[in-house]
């Protein structure tokens, strides 16, 4: 977490340098009611501190530039992984200092290995096939506890679709960050 060291240090601005977004001493925390989650709270100036809104190389900074992108485009809802949860008052913060609004949120269980790491291309995970689309839509819903029927796996993904709207059940998910998936069957 930032220090804070370069706040008052007017030599600063003589060297290439981050741009961060100060919070205030007497900023509350900030709370929110997640659709899968539930309510989450977290005290920015404890948890996260000053965080950059500019990178010291320039590119504009992920936490900005996703508040100034989803007011530009009227974002009324955000689903993401729960790996970015704790991300969610960081922008509330930044919508709040811009004048945005502040969209509902949703964070679904991130899907991992057996051993709790991100499931990710890096490690074992196996990339999705164009061979095999609806199997793999089935399995996605069964491991977000949705309970598809099993001849479902066999149906087109637009039939799985169909199904899959109307079936919907988010309290299945209510407090979970992740979802292990089994361990990779021998052979």
């Amino acid at each position: 977490m930032y220090s804070g060291i370069c706040r008052s240090n007017p030599s600063a601005a003589e060297v290439p340098h981050a741009i961060r977004f100060a919070i205030a001493a007497n900023e509350r925390p900030v709370g929110f009611a997640d659709t899968y989650q539930g309510p989450y709270r977290e005290d920015c100036r404890r948890e996260a501190g000053d965080f950059i809104v500019r990178r010291r190389d320039g590119p504009i900074a992920y936490h900005l530039a996703v508040v100034v992108d989803d007011e530009r485009q009227g974002v009324t809802e955000v689903v993401r992984g729960a790996d970015l949860l704790s991300s969610t008052p960081r922008q509330i913060l930044l919508q709040q200092a811009l004048g945005f609004r502040t969209p509902r949120y949703g964070h679904l269980p991130v899907l991992t290995e057996p051993d709790g790491r991100k499931l990710a291309k890096s490690r074992r995970a196996l990339p999705l096939t164009a061979d095999a689309p609806s199997r793999q839509l089935w399995q996605v819903l069964e491991w977000l506890d949705q309970a598809p029927p099993p001849g479902l796996a066999r149906a087109s993904v637009r039939e799985i679709w169909q199904w899959a709207i109307p079936n919907w059940k988010p309290e299945r998910l209510a407090g979970r960050r992740e979802r292990r998936l089994p361990p990779a069957k021998a052979g």
